[in-house]
């Protein structure tokens, strides 16, 4: 079998040396080259023509993000980005998987002592993973937008048919291709959807900037969990890298727990564990969403779903960027549905609100829902053309300004 050719992209040489022999370590991937920038890089690509790239975001003469965008454009390829858990470094991997980049990963620590095994098994899986992803174009969802007598009518429908389902909760999973994804669903959500809690397979720090980007880009409320926030219409709650996200309710009131017990599915957070609680508190009071990502955390979550009578959705595999656990819960027969990313919005909102079929889809966009989660006290100019993909000249300070935009103002 033939072995999955990388190319490694970073400024530093020791990174370069500790990714070569992170990567070098699995039988599956051959190292072929390295480059300490774009312009390096762009040259490396054509003669070497690797399978996957990692490529670093802060790097002299061109950014990383500037190189990515240039290469999707005139030599597209599945690349792994490699930043720094930091605010700066988290908008900047947001705006690389907008940009066509299949994932990230933490750049690892030159002193890392324990833990160097893990990191280099996530590192190693995520390669494999963009490699079998491939090359996919990524179209986004627009907002939904009516006349503002459509939303008029359609938000009072909302609310009514929220009154007559109140304890309807929506849990969404995902990982690989999942953070674009996420967005596009939740942004053809209006202000009053059911509550939604989710799962993303993502670090420490990344969650939080994550749900704030959600949070600007989206009518409904987003924020990342804490401990005893409510699920309430028109909210969103992303659980907390390294920490589980479970669902409790108590007599009318629905609300999450967060803990950190031990992985489960090889994730913390679990989209198993998550969905198993949903199966346990909530029953048929329930919509479980399985979006694109590898591995098989939730397909046995969204059975047990299934199972206590909720109405359960799978991502199908043309929409997906790696069609790793819908499939699993497709084997599974844990999926009522199998749709394409553009079609689950209309599906949640239907099933959501446990409206007729023929009311589902028609609902209202509208300006944010006001108020808070309820905590429990105390938690509170380039050149892109094909041709020999040609970079001209270093960006200019001006240019590798990278700023975090809303959906709603592209």
């Amino acid at each position: 079998m033939r072995r999955i050719k990388v190319l490694i992209v970073d400024d530093s040489a020791l990174m370069r040396e500790l990714l070569t022999d992170i990567l070098s370590s699995s039988p599956q991937i051959e190292v072929v080259g390295t480059a300490g920038d774009p312009y390096i890089a762009r040259d490396k690509i054509l003669r070497l023509c690797p399978d996957v790239l990692t490529l670093d975001i802060e790097m002299p003469r061109m950014d990383g993000l500037t190189f990515l965008e240039r290469l999707m454009a005139s030599h597209p390829m599945p690349v792994i980005m490699v930043s720094s858990a930091t605010e700066r470094g988290c908008d900047t991997t947001f705006r690389a998987l907008e940009l066509g980049a299949i994932d990230f990963v933490t750049k690892p620590a030159l002193n890392l002592d324990g833990g160097l095994k893990e990191l280099s098994d996530e590192i190693i899986a995520k390669v494999i993973g963009a490699f079998r992803a491939g090359v996919r174009r990524r179209s986004r969802s627009p907002v939904i937008e009516l006349t503002p007598a459509q939303a008029s009518a359609g938000i009072m429908e909302n609310k009514t048919a929220a009154c007559n389902s109140a304890y309807k909760v929506v849990a969404i999973g995902t990982s690989t291709g999942g953070a674009e994804a996420l967005l596009s669903i939740l942004c053809q959500l209006p202000a009053d959807s059911p509550g939604i809690v989710a799962v993303i397979h993502m670090p420490p720090v990344y969650t939080k900037s994550y749900a704030e980007r959600l949070n600007r880009s989206c009518h409904v409320n987003v924020k990342e969990a804490e401990d005893g926030d409510r699920i309430l219409p028109g909210h969103v709650l992303i659980a907390p890298g390294n920490y589980h996200l479970t669902v409790h309710r108590t007599g009318t009131i629905c609300k999450v727990r967060i803990s950190d017990t031990e992985k489960v599915s090889g994730f913390r957070p679990s989209v198993d564990v998550l969905f198993h609680s949903c199966a346990r508190h909530l029953g048929s009071n329930a919509v479980g969403v399985i979006l694109t990502g590898m591995g098989h955390d939730g397909a046995a979550g969204l059975l047990a779903m299934s199972l206590t009578g909720a109405h359960t959705i799978a991502q199908d595999e043309r929409s997906c960027v790696v069609f790793g656990m819908p499939r699993e819960a497709i084997k599974l027969q844990a999926a009522t549905q199998v749709l394409p990313l553009d079609q689950i919005p209309a599906q949640i909102l239907r099933h959501g609100y446990a409206l007729p079929a023929e009311s589902g889809g028609s609902r209202a966009g509208g300006s944010r829902a006001g108020g808070s989660t309820g905590g429990a006290p105390g938690t509170g100019s380039s050149d892109t053309g094909p041709p020999g993909m040609r970079l001209q000249g270093p960006a200019s300070s001006e240019q590798s300004r990278v700023q975090c935009r809303s959906l709603n103002s592209t």
